[in-house]
This record gives C-alpha cells, structure tokens and sequence, in this order.
C-alpha cells in the first residue's frame, strides 16, 4: 500500500496521470489484499505483523516506479516534437503553403549562398594556408577572419536569428570558456562571432576532415571518448594553451554531450581544476520554428543540417556571463556546480544530477551487482518470516 501511495505521488500533477492512476476499486482491493496478509501473519505466528515491515523493500519499488513515471535521464535526451496545428481545413492549407515555401523556395536559395560561400571560403583560404606558412600572426590572422567567415555563411543557411548579449570575448591568457551543449551548431554560432579554439569529440566523415584540416589551424584540441590515453593528452595540451597569451580564446562544453536545452547535466571537472578564470556563455534556443537539438545516435550530422535548413529560421540567445574563479574554500567540482547554476538560471533549463556519458556507455557490471544485494539484503528477512509462519 505504501508503494501505492508513492506511486500516485509521483503520478501527481503530470497531465497524463488519469491514465496512470488507478480506479477506486483497485485501490480497494489492494488495501483488502495488504490487510489479510497482515492478518494471517499475525494468526499463524501470534504476532502483530506490521504492514510497514512486510513492506520494507518499498524505496526499492518507489525507484522503479519513479524511472517509469519520470525518467529525467531519457527526457534530456528527447526531442520534443512540436504540437500540431494543420488540423482543421482552414489551416490545413496554410501549413501546404508554408511546406511548399520552405522545400521548394528557401531551402533551394540556403543551398546556393552554402554553395557560394564555401567556394569564395576555399579559394580565399587554400592559399593562405600554404602561401602564408612563415608568416604565422598574418596567417593566423586572416584564417581566423576566414572561419568567422564561413559559420556565418552556415548561419545565414538557417536563417539563423542570433541575439548575443554581453561583452564579446577577447584573447587573454588564463582563461577558458565554458557553455552548455544543444547541437554542433553551438560552435558554428559562437564561432561566428570570436574564433574559439574548442575542444571536440573526434568525427568521422567530412565534419572530421574539416576538423583535421581547417579547424586544426585555430588551435583546436580532439579526444576520444574511448581512449583513456586521450585524457592525459588532452590535459597537457589544455594547460600549454591557456598559458599561451597569443592562441584562440578556449571554449569548452563541460557536460561532454549534446542535451535537448531543457535540461542540463552534470559539468565535468576538467576545465574547472586548472587553476584560470573560467567565463560561463549560455545559450537558449527558441523552438518556436525547429528544435536545434541534435541527437548523435538517431540522426547524422548532415541531417541534422537539412532539417534546419529546411526550416524557416534557428532563434537563438547568447549570454556571455561574468567570469568566475575558485573561491578560496571551493572544491573544483563546487565550482563547477556553482558555474553550473548560473548558466542554468540564466538559459532558463533544468538541472538534473546525471552524468551525460551514461548516454554511451551501460552501467557497470559492478553497480548492477550492487544494487542486486542491496535488494535482497532487504527481502531476505521477509523470507524467513514466511518461512516460519
């Protein structure tokens, strides 16, 4: 009964808990079943039985019924899809127009101005890549105007709608930046304005060429998720980066992953236990024309693309925060949260406690095994009982 009840806590105020809800009837007969167990325990043994014994395994039970109910790790995950609005005949063809418009116009005229833009980008950038290669700060220079450049022509193909507030990021030497993770996208939009040297999750196809070839020269760091000698790597080339007064500003994304921006989870450590100002960006996405959240594991990246190109604009707001530092009695990981909430209240998304590699790799065989004996530690008294009775 008392996992009953937990279960219709738990189902409360959601706008679908008629459907979990049980009848009255069914309540009743769960109460009459509970007390007659109760009472021929207590007959048989000459004992008062206790329903809240019999029923110790309940916080078991009621975390199950929770990850049923209300899984906030699969909703971080999930892209929502938007709510119809083509359902009568007036609107019906409306929503035709708007279809036709967008695939057979806008996405057509996107496709010519990424066309166009790469080509004057190549042709601009090929050759100051191998003429210019003793001339380091010119070179770096006009490479870096270059990729500012070419994500705002990836931007102009959304129809991107960009709002940035705050001071624009400058080059200075013991710093990094940190901001919260939709889609690849984030980089191309804060890319758009300062050229960051961000460190990335190795890819494979034309994103890794591009990753290997023109983003290599802005000072980008890769790491794979699989190799553990990766991290060591990675750390060391984090630190011989900040220390230089001269390299692109650094921009990280501490939750490791892509999350839908409703939600964020936990940062990790890393880019907090340097020992350098860290300067927090937020950014909020509007789903009013298309959901900018790309989920690796269903979609391609250059799906991800067509879609928002074939939407009618990508809205978007930018925050460039106050920088942060380690406070005297701070650990890294309370920085991290602290940095954590303000992106969090300023994006207006959820915090949950789940860290976001879970979305790659199960659980160890360890943690299982754990929760295994936990579980049976607490039935096995019950067990007896029976078995005396």
């Amino acid at each position: 009964m008392l996992c009953l009840i937990s279960f219709l806590k738990l189902c409360r105020g959601r706008e679908d808990a008629f459907l979990l809800e049980p009848s009255p009837s069914e309540i009743d007969l769960y109460r009459l079943g509970a007390e007659e167990l109760a009472t021929k325990a207590g007959h048989a043994g000459n004992k008062r039985v206790l329903l809240r014994e019999l029923l110790d395994i309940s916080p078991f039970l009621n975390e199950a019924a929770s990850a049923i109910v209300d899984d906030s790790f699969t909703r971080c995950f999930k892209s929502n899809p938007p709510e119809p609005w083509n359902w009568n005949l007036y609107l019906l063809p409306l929503w035709c127009l708007g279809v036709l418009v967008r695939y057979l116009v806008l996405f057509p005229i996107r496709v010519i101005l990424l066309a166009a833009g790469w080509i004057l980008f190549l042709a601009l950038f090929i050759p100051v890549h191998s003429i210019l290669r003793s001339h380091d700060q010119l070179r770096q220079m006009l490479e870096r105007g270059l990729v500012e450049f070419i994500c705002s022509v990836f931007v102009a193909s959304w129809t991107g709608v960009v709002k940035y507030h705050g001071p624009r990021p400058s080059r200075r030497p013991k710093q990094v930046f940190v901001a919260n993770h939709t889609s690849m996208i984030d980089f191309i939009i804060l890319e758009q304005m300062t050229a960051f040297a961000v460190i990335m999750q190795k890819h494979p196809g034309w994103v890794g060429l591009l990753q290997t070839t023109i983003l290599e020269s802005l000072g980008c760091i890769w790491f794979n998720r699989t190799e553990a000698k990766d991290r060591e790597v990675v750390a060391k080339k984090i630190k011989q980066h900040i220390e230089d007064p001269e390299t692109n500003p650094l921009l990280i994304f501490p939750e490791g992953t892509c999350v839908n921006n409703d939600y964020t989870v936990m940062f990790k450590k890393g880019a907090f236990e340097l020992g350098c100002t860290v300067c927090p960006i937020a950014i909020k996405y509007n789903k009013i024309f298309v959901d900018a959240f790309w989920n690796s594991k269903k979609q391609s990246f250059t799906m991800h693309l067509m879609q928002l190109m074939c939407s009618w604009a990508v809205v978007c707001d930018v925050w460039y925060m106050e920088p942060q530092t380690l406070q005297p009695s701070e650990t890294p990981i309370e920085f991290a949260e602290r940095v954590r909430d303000m992106i969090a209240k300023r994006a207006g998304i959820k915090k949950v406690a789940w860290d976001g590699y879970l979305k790659y790799y199960r659980p160890s065989p360890k943690l299982t095994e754990k929760r295994q004996q936990k579980f049976s530690e607490s039935l096995l008294p019950h067990l007896g009982e029976t078995k005396d009775i």
